[in-house]
């Protein structure tokens, strides 16, 4: 039997090619437009920032400004990312700066208003030294009397000791265990020793803090 030439494509196959042409071209001028929907896209995979967090930015960059400190909205979003990923009434975990006690804090807004200005304090207190303000923030800060006595630059070795003297101090209360196993080998299970470098992750601005 001979065999056949026929087109059996059918009459879809020139309609399915203008399409994908149609929808190539649309993609090309989208990027060359530097914006559109593949960028939207793009930008929602890459961003180490919650939608929780983001939608508390512009609170954020409120109070910032309001301190002085609106260069470092970033930053801060990038600890709010930290401390809670922007869930619950308290997304900056301030309330033991703001009352003394965890848990006093009902209201978002009054989180981040309190969480900017211990940030700012302790920036301050600290000369500028963000990741020294940001380990203060998580350590106390107590922990900048402590650097400032020991070279008054934050070093990873610094906040690794402070916390191992302090543990030592706290341990029997029963109030503090290790946050992460890599701690356990230096005692040092007050606080996180590794918390600048945990926010730092989330911050994707260019050039060092």
């Amino acid at each position: 039997m001979a065999s056949s030439n026929r087109n059996t494509s059918g009459p879809w196959g020139p309609l399915l090619f203008l399409l994908a042409a149609a929808g190539l071209i649309y993609l090309v001028v989208q990027g060359a437009a530097g914006g559109g929907v593949m960028s939207s896209i793009i930008e929602e995979e890459t961003d180490p920032l919650s939608d929780s967090v983001r939608q508390y930015e512009e609170e954020v960059e409120k109070y910032a400004a309001e301190e002085g400190i609106e260069g470092l909205t970033e930053v801060l979003l990038a600890l709010m990312m930290q401390e809670s990923g922007g869930r619950g009434e308290d997304p900056m975990q301030a309330s033991e700066s703001y009352c003394g006690e965890v848990g006093c804090i009902e209201d978002p807004e009054v989180s981040i208003r309190q969480g900017v200005s211990y940030f700012a304090t302790t920036l301050e207190k600290a000369d500028g030294d963000v990741k020294l303000a940001l380990q203060a923030y998580n350590f106390g800060a107590g922990f900048i009397d402590y650097v400032m006595n020991r070279g008054g630059e934050y070093t990873q070795e610094l906040a690794i000791s402070f916390s191992a003297e302090k543990y030592e101090e706290l341990k029997d209360t029963g109030e503090y265990s290790c946050i992460r196993e890599k701690a356990e080998q230096y005692d040092a299970c007050y606080g996180d020793i590794y918390y600048v470098d945990a926010v730092l992750d989330y911050y994707e601005e260019e050039g060092d803090v």
